[in-house]
């Protein structure tokens, strides 16, 4: 992270893309195409390894307990 480029966020290597906006775009429902296509600068190379490094930073439970949080905020 270089403080100078966008006060310190992670982006994507030689851009100027935050790391955190492809994380956006696919919660968003988006495809990796789709934030490629938006962002032309970042590789697919770059793409996956940001999502390898989130997968070995996410606990393995994680996703089933989000979704049970979500059933339960429906139901309020």
């Amino acid at each position: 992270m270089d403080p100078e480029v966008l006060g310190g966020r992670p982006v994507f290597k030689g851009t100027r893309v935050p790391v955190d906006s492809l994380y956006v775009y696919l919660e968003r429902g988006h495809s990796v195409e789709k934030f490629l296509e938006c962002f032309p600068s970042v590789t697919k190379e770059m793409t996956a390894h940001a999502l390898e490094d989130l997968d070995k930073r996410i606990p393995e439970d994680f996703f089933e307990a989000l979704a049970q949080a979500r059933e339960i905020s429906k139901k309020k």
